[in-house]
C-alpha cells in the first residue's frame, strides 16, 4: 500500500490555526486520511484544474493538488465554505 506525504502551504496552515477547536481536530483527522487514500469518497475535482480537489467537513473546506508521481499532497487551502474560493 503506498502512502502519500500531506504538506500544507504556509498559508493553509496559518488558515488551519485560526479555525476553532472541534474543527481543527476534524481537519487534521481528514488530513491524515489523506495519507493513505487522497480521493476518498465525497472529494470532488475542481474545475480548470489538472489535480486539484476539495473535500470538506461540516461547513468548512479543504483543497489540495494531488501530485501521483511523487506521492505528495499540497494542502493548498483550508477555509470556511463561504470564503474558500474567493481569491
Amino acid at each position: 500500500m503506498t502512502c502519500y506525504k500531506v504538506e500544507l502551504k504556509k498559508s493553509a496552515e496559518k488558515s488551519l490555526l485560526k479555525l476553532p477547536k472541534p474543527v481543527i481536530a476534524k481537519v487534521i483527522d481528514l488530513l491524515q486520511g489523506l495519507v493513505h487514500e487522497p480521493r476518498p469518497s465525497g472529494c470532488k475535482k475542481l474545475t480548470g484544474s489538472t489535480n486539484t480537489y476539495r473535500i470538506r467537513t461540516g461547513d468548512y473546506r479543504v483543497v489540495y493538488s494531488i501530485f501521483d508521481d511523487v506521492l505528495v499532497i499540497d494542502v493548498i487551502k483550508i477555509g470556511h465554505r463561504k470564503e474558500i474560493y474567493k481569491y
